[in-house]
């Protein structure tokens, strides 16, 4: 008996479906695409309930006939290809004809379509890729399409999706990323029946980076462009003083289609190397125009992925062009701000010691951009659909509209008597047991001391070099420790410190970064927070939005106070105690990379990664000036065995010995 089977047509429907099918943000990006290619001037998107139960899109494209749309849904269907030739100049946002057949495989769709100068439209209706009704009808010119209960006859996809708000929020994003790709697309997207965003179609990229990511981001976005050798590159990088903590604001497109590509993430981040902080990146939006035969999209069922035959011109077009507008930067007015409030575009990056004051965010409405017409849907009945009266010119952060995500933010454990909030102003000088006072701890150093609470190392007998620890420092007697001295500190990094007939040097940022982990991992109890005088406000996209509804609790266990302003947005009111407040923003979006990149298999994982960057931000820096009462601590502890590495796997001490001291002076051979 014959082991192999031949699967059924619909079977193999419902397995071609889940290459192109993973979410109903899959279904949007293909939707949309199929608007752009049939020449859409507006398109409309509206999901409910997350896209689960409905996702419409409307376009006033150029529709089909009768005879098309009846053989439309067919697999590999499609009216972009019509020889193997044609796979070497795809000019196209889709080719394959698999999107309708995949999209119809697991759900129910209405469709209603109309060329313009014909007397009636189609509508038809199918349900699991057959059609169940086919009729002429009037209608406007154009396409739409509603397709209700996705993934109803696949049970088993169905419960891998996620909660309705998470996604919305893929929805969204997989709108904006395809609205991004075509300024010249007036595109506008509806939630729930609310809009959520809506952008002009006038053709002018500034005016599309500026209604889609906002004011404060685009602000800090300055023009590049370059071309050559059939290669043009245009778009915007974002100031070295405005890293991000993650990649989520790096947005590339080829031929108008959005793609991830390392090769043009490398070539952007080279381009910032010793200009931007270590740990930070670079934001952009970059479109790529290239001869449609010198790339492959066809090498990714989503086509998210692309190949270049001339990768080293990709690369070098992108990095120089990069380069000359970071170099150049002090002679470049910066272009995104003039289509909202004029501001001024920092030029130089503070250093650590010296930092700028932080400034209370400034609510500004979103400018009114082109009040483009909105192409309504073309189905009569609008019992489900919402009013549609929200205006572009509406702020995009409103205080008023409490959005679904409130709860994920809890209420935060205040700073008590038992933890205060360090003190911003340095201490005065301590008098130290032998006579000589420590130097005062510098201003940047203000959160160092509560989360140094270790032990305190024994004093060397007889040496007057070394000073005990200060009133920060909990003067344990530790017999593991063995007798050493301190020499100093070089480059304000790393402590050297002498051992018998060896030399310890040891990374001060490493080794407290360490100390910090183990000391808030042991501790079962929230983290305290400080509440910040000046709060300040985050912008959020997509995925970033499903990662804190799933993480808020945890965050706000650590300290982070955030609560929800408008619907993509919220306020940092509150960070862990012992963060510097410039790093509160720095460090969720740094978390939230950890936690979009990582493999999160447990509860237990996601703290993990919570803390390493608590733990980091919380240390203290390289360069900073540290009082010698936290740099016994750090001593200490390293000699006692206890920190070895710090979380991120980097060693924490290097050990020279004598002998090899000696072979550099020639001492020996």
């Amino acid at each position: 008996m014959s082991q192999i089977n031949i699967l059924s047509p619909h079977v193999a429907d419902l397995i071609a479906a889940g290459e192109v099918v993973e979410r109903p943000a899959s279904v949007i990006k293909e939707l949309v695409e199929n608007a752009f290619d049939a020449g859409a001037q507006h398109v409309t998107v509206e999901i409910r309930d997350g896209g689960a139960t409905l996702i419409e899109v409307t376009d006033d494209g150029c529709g089909m006939a009768p005879e098309d749309a009846g053989i439309a849904f067919l697999r590999h269907a499609t009216s972009k290809l019509h020889d193997e030739h044609g796979l070497e100049a795809i000019r196209t946002m889709g080719f394959r004809g698999e999107a309708l057949a995949a999209i119809s495989a697991v759900s129910h769709i209405e469709l209603l379509t109309r060329r313009p100068g014909d007397a009636e439209g189609t509508r038809m209706t199918l349900t699991a890729g057959d059609i169940d009704e086919m009729e002429l009808t009037g209608c406007p010119s154009g396409t739409s399409i509603r397709v209700r209960d996705l993934f109803y006859n696949t049970p088993a996809r169905l419960k891998f999706l996620k909660s309705d708000r998470s996604e919305a929020s893929a929805c969204g994003l997989a709108a904006l990323r395809c609205a991004l790709g075509r300024p010249e697309v007036s595109v506008r997207f509806l939630r729930d029946g609310k809009e959520e965003f809506f952008t002009p179609g006038d053709g002018n990229p500034a005016s599309c980076v500026y209604a889609l990511l906002g004011r404060e981001l685009s602000q800090t976005l300055l023009p590049v462009g370059s071309q050559g050798d059939g290669l043009r590159l245009h778009g915007f990088v974002s100031s070295p003083s405005s890293g991000r903590g993650n990649r989520s604001a790096q947005y590339f497109f080829c031929n108008g289609r959005f793609i991830r590509s390392t090769l043009l993430q490398s070539a952007l981040e080279q381009a910032y190397r010793n200009s931007l902080l270590t740990g930070r990146f670079p934001a952009c939006v970059i479109w790529l125009e290239i001869a449609p035969g010198a790339v492959d999209v066809n090498v990714h069922p989503a086509k998210t992925e692309v190949k270049f035959s001339e990768e080293r011109q990709v690369f070098s077009l992108l990095h120089q062009a990069v380069l000359g507008t970071l170099q150049s930067e002090d002679r470049t007015a910066a272009v995104i701000p003039a289509v909202g409030p004029q501001a001024s575009v920092p030029v130089s990056t503070p250093s650590v010691q010296q930092r700028p004051p932080v400034s209370a965010p400034q609510p500004a409405p979103v400018p009114v951009l082109h009040e483009a017409p909105v192409q309504e849907s073309l189905f009569s009945d609008t019992s489900d659909r919402g009013s549609g009266a929200a205006s572009a010119a509406e702020p995009a952060l409103s205080r008023d509209a409490v959005p679904a995500y409130a709860q994920w933010f809890p209420p935060v454990v205040p700073v008590s008597a038992a933890s205060p909030v360090p003190s911003a102003e340095p201490s005065a000088e301590s008098e130290q047991p032998d006579g000589s006072s420590a130097q005062a701890v510098a201003p940047s150093m203000q959160t160092v001391d509560p989360s140094i609470q270790m032990a305190g190392p024994p004093v060397m007998a007889g040496s007057s070099s070394v000073q005990t620890a200060g009133p920060s420092v909990q003067t344990v007697e530790d017999t593991s420790v063995p007798s050493y001295r301190i020499l100093g500190e070089a480059l304000k990094t790393y402590l050297i410190v002498e051992l018998e007939d060896r030399l310890l040097l040891i990374d001060k940022h490493a080794a407290h970064e360490r100390m910090n982990f183990d000391r808030m991992r042991k501790n079962t109890q929230p983290i305290p927070a400080q509440q910040l005088l000046t709060p300040q406000t985050m912008r959020l996209h997509g995925e970033d939005l499903c990662l804190l509804e799933e993480y808020g609790t945890l965050l706000s266990d650590f300290g982070f106070e955030l609560e929800p302003f408008g619907e993509d947005a919220v306020i940092l009111r509150a960070v862990p105690a012992g963060i510097d407040p410039e790093e509160g923003i720095p460090a969720i979006e740094e978390i939230l990379e950890r936690l979009r990149t990582g493999e999160i298999p447990s509860p237990a994982a996601a703290r993990d990664e919570v803390l390493h960057t608590v733990a980091c931000k919380a240390a203290i820096k390289a360069g900073w000036d540290t009082s010698p009462a936290e740099l016994e601590a750090i001593a200490a502890e390293v000699l006692s065995g206890r920190v070895r590495y710090c979380p991120h796997g980097r060693p924490v001490s290097v050990t020279v010995t004598r002998r090899e001291l000696d072979r550099l002076f020639l001492r020996v051979v």
